[in-house]
């Protein structure tokens, strides 16, 4: 049997070189890999470039804490109840980092292209958008023979995936009940995969349902177990948003630190 992939928090955000390219799994505030973007704040990463369809608190933070060197980012907001991401804004609007901006369907192209071993892949729907103008993209003509063009979205492989899921074991099998967002391709199209779980589960317990496994362990060099890692955030299901604990990471003049020592990692840490 392999040998157990286990690893803490720290170690894990240790692995991070600065300047390397992290693609965050789930959805602006629901089951992101919070606790993991924290622990590269406490460590000090810095020039990270930034890969995510739909990014909210984990892309905002980063920015707030001065990490961020580039993003490829579709929309990015706090959600209806906060609106737009006001960290993350002010650091595109002072030029203080590179966007390159996306439609969430255009950056799972290039991760795709990226997964599937191909300089680039095909999208619809940017026909009449600025965003081929904004990025360079290329357009080619239908080699079977309808005259129409299409867009090319050149291959976006992240140097590592950041996934956090409800259960993993110890080889690296991991699995999301519910939605599961991007992080499938996320993980195929990564140079490597790191998986923050909720739960540490049984080998068992995966070869006995082997459907559920969202990301199998040969694609995993690492594993941390960090219950209510996706905090502010939700897992569902877990536990739900905290809005009042996101109401106060949104108040401007509160101090960084104050939110970041209110977090569980940073709890369970102290109390150990």
């Amino acid at each position: 049997m392999p040998p157990p992939k286990i690893t803490t928090l720290a170690e894990m955000a240790a692995r991070v070189p600065d300047g390397a390219s992290l693609a965050l799994g789930g959805s602006f505030l629901h089951r992101g890999p919070f606790a993991f973007v924290r622990e590269l704040i406490r460590q000090r990463k810095t020039d990270l470039e930034i890969i995510k369809q739909s990014p909210g608190y984990d892309l905002d933070i980063l920015c707030r804490a001065g990490c961020v060197a580039k993003a490829r980012a579709g929309i990015v907001a706090m959600e209806g109840n906060f609106g737009l991401a006001p960290w993350y804004r002010r650091a595109v609007e002072r030029k203080q980092i590179v966007l390159e901006e996306h439609a969430c369907m255009t950056l799972t192209a290039g991760l795709r292209a990226a997964a599937f071993g191909v300089p680039f892949q095909p999208v619809g729907g940017v026909h009449g958008s600025d965003l081929p103008s904004l990025n360079a993209w290329a357009a080619v003509k239908d080699p079977y023979g309808s005259g129409q063009e299409v867009w090319v979205i050149p291959a976006i492989q992240p140097d590592i995936a950041v996934i956090h899921v409800n259960d993993a074991n110890e080889l690296g099998d991991a699995r999301v009940y519910g939605t599961y967002n991007w992080d499938r391709i996320m993980s195929r199209a990564a140079k490597q995969v790191f998986i923050v779980a909720e739960t540490l589960a049984p080998v068992r317990s995966f070869t006995d349902r082997p459907e559920l496994t969202l990301i199998p362990s040969f694609m995993v060099q690492a594993v941390a177990v960090v219950p209510h890692g996706a905090w502010p955030g939700s897992c569902w299901p877990l536990y739900e948003v905290d809005y009042p604990a996101v109401e106060a990471y949104m108040d401007m003049d509160r101090e960084l630190s104050l939110h970041m020592a209110h977090a569980p990692e940073r709890q369970e840490r102290v109390d150990a």
